[in-house]
């Protein structure tokens, strides 16, 4: 099974750039990524961005904190294009389960990224929320959990055990820190994993040898000392 790699950026130019590559099957989005990219008004950016990106599987945030506004806004983010997922955080900020936008959303066919997950009782909840006939992503933040000591493997292991036999659901390797993340992801046979443009630079230099490795090194220390012209 091919593990999914979905680009996690706003910036259009970026989009535009890895839009062309094979590697790339996607991206995702948040408010904090738009914001980043400077984008002033969410829908005519998001619009921008979808006349870049207007095959490939793309996800938009709903920033609403209230179940009837996400309702709201996520009717509208769905209509903006047929390749747009709608992002809708497991809980909002009271930490209120939103089980019933999820429940309703995936009723309707929208295509829906439920995001800031971290527990396996989270993606069980979601899980027996979506209509298995509507295509879903469910985001764990691997990178997120570990910045807090904490190992992600084992929820996303139960939680691809749940979702298998379900071929629209699929669970998304999130906050992604490094390019071995990747192989992690491959190896728990995870369906989705999304990575900043550094790390996608990095997994298309997968296969150096080690000797390449530690000559790049040394010749990287070597050139940085000549350009401060260090002396002892």
């Amino acid at each position: 099974m091919k593990t999914k790699i979905f680009c996690d950026i706003a910036d259009l130019k970026t989009i535009k750039l890895f839009n062309k590559k094979k590697i790339v099957d996607g991206f995702t989005t948040n408010p904090s990524l738009m914001r980043a990219a400077g984008a002033k008004n969410y829908k005519d950016y998001s619009l921008k961005i979808l006349k870049t990106c207007n095959s490939k599987p793309i996800s938009f945030e709903v920033f609403a904190d209230n179940p009837n506004e996400m309702l709201n806004q996520a009717y509208k983010i769905n209509k903006w294009g047929k390749n747009v997922y709608v992002k809708i955080p497991v809980v909002n900020s009271k930490g209120v389960f939103m089980g019933r936008v999820i429940k309703e959303l995936s009723n309707k066919g929208i295509k829906l990224n439920i995001t800031a997950v971290y527990t396996f009782e989270q993606t069980y909840k979601i899980f027996h929320n979506l209509n298995k006939k509507t295509k879903s992503i469910i985001s764990i933040f691997a990178g997120r959990m570990s910045d807090k000591g904490k190992d992600p493997l084992p929820i996303f292991k139960k939680s691809i055990s749940l979702t298998r036999k379900s071929k629209n659901v699929e669970i998304l390797w999130a906050s992604t820190r490094e390019a071995y993340n990747y192989t992690q992801a491959k190896k728990i046979k995870c369906n989705i994993i999304t990575m900043p443009p550094k790390v996608i630079n990095q997994i298309e230099n997968f296969g150096k040898s080690y000797s390449s490795m530690t000559i790049d090194t040394v010749k990287g220390f070597l050139a940085d000392s000549k350009k401060s012209n260090f002396k002892i």
